[in-house]
C-alpha cells in the first residue's frame, strides 16, 4: 500500500472544521509544516494563543484523521501558536499537567517519576555533544542508577543510532508511547517517529510543541536521572527548554580550541540567566594519540576548557580524547562505555558521571533540585 500524497493528506483534513470559526482547518490557513515521507506524516496547526489550552481534541481529531488514511504508518501533529507572537505552544490550562496534574513552580509541568533532569549542552555543533550524552547516560546507568535520554535535537536525532535502537515505540493504550530501551537507557527521540533522513523544516514553536508530546505522552516511569540531549548553539528552542524544564544542571561540552570555548561560554552564560546550575564543562577531543606510535598531539589545542572552568567559577568535570574507538563504537550503536567498559576511554566517562551524580544527588538531598519534571508548554 503506497503512503499518501499531500494533497490527500490535505483533503483528509479539510474534514475537520475549526470549532470557533467557520471553515475547516486546510482552508483557515490552520496547517503548516506538513511533510510526507514514506508514511511518516508530520504537521503543525497554527492556533491563536488564547484559544491553545481548549484545541487539544482539534489536534487529536486532525491526527486521527490521517491515521486513518491507508498507507500512514505514523502522524506527529503540533499545536503551535506562532500566530499569535507566542514563543511556544499552550496546550494546556495553567496550573494542569499531564492528565490534569500540578505543575512546578513557575509553570513548570511535572513528570511524575523522574527525580532529576541534566541537560548536555554546547555552544555549537561539531563538539561530541551527542557522543558524550550518550556515554554519560550509559556511564550513569552502570552505576546502577535508572537512566533515561529524552534526544531534544529535533532536527538532528541521533541517539536511535548512538543507542543502537532501532523500530517504533509501543502504544498499549493508544495514548502514551512505551519509550525504546537498550543498555539499560530508556530513550525518547524524533529518529523513532521519522525517517533518519527526513529533513524535520519547522520553526521553533513547531520544535517545542514536538517536545512537548515526546514527554507528555511517555510512560518515563521512575527515573533517577533524565538525560537531556540538547540542540546544539543558544536559540530559541534551547532558550526555551531552559526556561520551562526545571533542570538539576547543565553539562557544557566544549573541544579546546578558543572559537569553541567563546561559544560554550555562550552557553554558560544562557544557563545563569535562566538561573540554571552548571554542574561543568568537559572538554572533548582533548588530544589525540596515534594508535601505532603512541605519540600525543593537541590537534585541537588542550586545557582550555579547564582553564575556562576556572575562569567561569565551575567545576572542570574531566577531558575525553579524540580517539577512533570512541567514534567507531557510537556509529555502531554500542557505546564506549558498553563496548570496552574497563578501558581507559570508557574510565574517563565513568569518572565524569561519578562527578555529575555526586552534584545531582547532593542538591536532591538538600532540596534545591527535589523531584525536578520535565515539561515545556
Amino acid at each position: 500500500m503506497s503512503a499518501p500524497t499531500q494533497a490527500q493528506i490535505l483533503d483528509a483534513l479539510k474534514k475537520i472544521p475549526d470549532p470557533d470559526r467557520r471553515g475547516d482547518i486546510v482552508s483557515l490557513g490552520m496547517v503548516q509544516g506538513l511533510v510526507v515521507k514514506d508514511g511518516h506524516v508530520a504537521f503543525s496547526l497554527e492556533v491563536d494563543a488564547k484559544r491553545g489550552p481548549v484545541l487539544e481534541p482539534l489536534r487529536k481529531a486532525a491526527e486521527k484523521a490521517v491515521e486513518a488514511m491507508d498507507g500512514v504508518l505514523s502522524v506527529t501533529a503540533v499545536l503551535t501558536a506562532q500566530k499569535a507572537g507566542a514563543p511556544a505552544p499552550a496546550a494546556r490550562q495553567p496550573g494542569t499537567g499531564p492528565a490534569g496534574g500540578p505543575n512546578a513552580p513557575g509553570g513548570k509541568m511535572l513528570v511524575p517519576g523522574v527525580r532529576s533532569i541534566v541537560a548536555v549542552a554546547s555552544g555549537k555543533g561539531g563538539v561530541g555533544k551527542s557522543t558524550t550524552a550518550t556515554n554519560l547516560a550509559a556511564a550513569l546507568a552502570r552505576k546502577g542508577l535508572k537512566v533515561g535520554m529524552l534526544d531534544a535535537d529535533i532536527y538532528g536525532p541521533s541517539q536511535p543510532r548512538m543507542l543502537g535502537i532501532s523500530g517504533r515505540p509501543n502504544s498499549p493504550d493508544g495514548k502514551t508511547l512505551t519509550p525504546m530501551q537498550n543498555y539499560g537507557i530508556k530513550c525518547m527521540s524524533m529518529g523513532f517517529l521519522v525517517p533518519e533522513d527526513t529533513p524535520m523544516i519547522w520553526r521553533g514553536p513547531m520544535v517545542m510543541g514536538a517536545l512537548e508530546q515526546m514527554l507528555r505522552d511517555v510512560a518515563w516511569g521512575d527515573l533517577d536521572i533524565l538525560v537531556v540531549d540538547m540542540p546544539p548553539g543558544t536559540g530559541d528552542a534551547q532558550l526555551t527548554m531552559s526556561q520551562r524544564v526545571p533542570l538539576a544542571g547543565a553539562v557544557i561540552v566544549s573541544t579546546p580550541q578558543d572559537i569553541a570555548l567563546l561559544d560554550a561560554r555562550k552557553g554558560l552564560n544562557m544557563f545563569r540567566k535562566v538561573d540554571v546550575p552548571v554542574l561543568g564543562i568537559i572538554e572533548n577531543m582533548s588530544y589525540h594519540v596515534c594508535t601505532n606510535c603512541g605519540h600525543r598531539e593537541d590537534i585541537f589545542g588542550h586545557g582550555g576548557a579547564r582553564r575556562e572552568a576556572e575562569k567561569l567559577g565551575v567545576d572542570f568535570l574531566g577531558e575525553v580524547p579524540l580517539h577512533i574507538a570512541i567514534r567507531e563504537t557510537s556509529d555502531a550503536g554500542t557505546p564506549i562505555v558498553v563496548r570496552e567498559p574497563d578501558g581507559a576511554h570508557a574510565q574517563a566517562y565513568l569518572a565524569i558521571a561519578d562527578k555529575v551524580w555526586a552534584t545531582v544527588e547532593k542538591g536532591l538531598a538538600a532540596g534545591s533540585a527535589a523531584g525536578p519534571r520535565i515539561v515545556i508548554q
